[in-house]
């Protein structure tokens, strides 16, 4: 983010922060992601670190931008929030009541929750360190620490991905192609005609890509079977001995 901050000062830009994945997340300088004061939106879907079931935050600095977020998610009313006096046209993005409570009851254990998830991505990274020509993910350096999200993983060139997803269901193991390369999609593809070469390093590493179960409450023993079953799917020797 420094670098950005650099960068948008340079050229007069406002920063948005993407940070829907990266509760718990903490920069090199210690401050937490979304806490720069830029505006940060923060998502809150069922597999998120906190869940509302849907929905999401924004965190800033700026009082009068709030005002206006405030405003403009709850139909465009007035600052008072007069119900008859809508000054501005607005969206109806307002997280119920029930939905907010849920959030809040889990902030209380929010540093518990985070500290399982990091728990378990530990747990794989010790059960897969030995697999030959498999990527983990990046460990935190320099300072940088991730907020848990996701474990993906990036299979060893020449593998076929899909079907060592179909070796792990067969398995009992969901796992999950983690992410597409965005212009690839059919909009892109036929908006923008974009077609497959045009981006051969973000193509390789998506078509290599393999999310894995991960929740905080997984157990040593079932990160060992599905680290079991991985290692199985990628070496077809060890699924014949087993």
């Amino acid at each position: 983010m420094p670098a950005f901050e650099r960068l948008a000062a340079r050229h007069g830009l406002a920063i948005v922060e993407d940070a829907c994945e990266a509760l718990g997340a903490v920069h090199a300088d210690g401050v937490a992601v979304g806490g720069r004061g830029h505006p940060a939106v923060f998502g809150f879907y069922a597999n998120k670190q906190l869940t509302t079931g849907e929905g999401g935050m924004v965190t800033l600095a700026d009082p009068a931008l709030g005002e206006r977020i405030d405003s403009e998610r709850n139909q465009g009313r007035a600052p008072d929030m007069g119900w008859l006096d809508h000054d501005r046209l607005g969206f109806n993005y307002r997280l119920s009541d029930i939905a907010c409570a849920l959030g809040i009851a889990q902030l209380a254990r929010l540093d518990g929750m985070l500290a399982d998830r990091a728990r378990v991505a530990g747990l794989y990274r010790e059960a897969l360190a030995g697999a030959e020509g498999l990527e983990l993910p990046c460990a935190d350096a320099g300072g940088n620490r991730r907020g848990w999200f996701v474990f993906v993983v990036q299979l060893p060139r020449g593998v076929d991905r899909d079907e060592t997803v179909r070796a792990l269901a067969a398995e009992g193991v969901q796992s999950k192609p983690y992410l597409p390369a965005i212009h690839l999609m059919s909009f892109y593809r036929e908006r923008f005609g974009h077609r497959e070469g045009e981006f051969p390093v973000c193509e390789d590493v998506a078509a290599r890509s393999l999310a894995l179960p991960f929740f905080a409450q997984m157990s040593e023993g079932q990160v060992a079977r599905v680290a079991e079953r991985l290692h199985a799917a990628l070496d077809p020797r060890a699924a014949a001995v087993d």
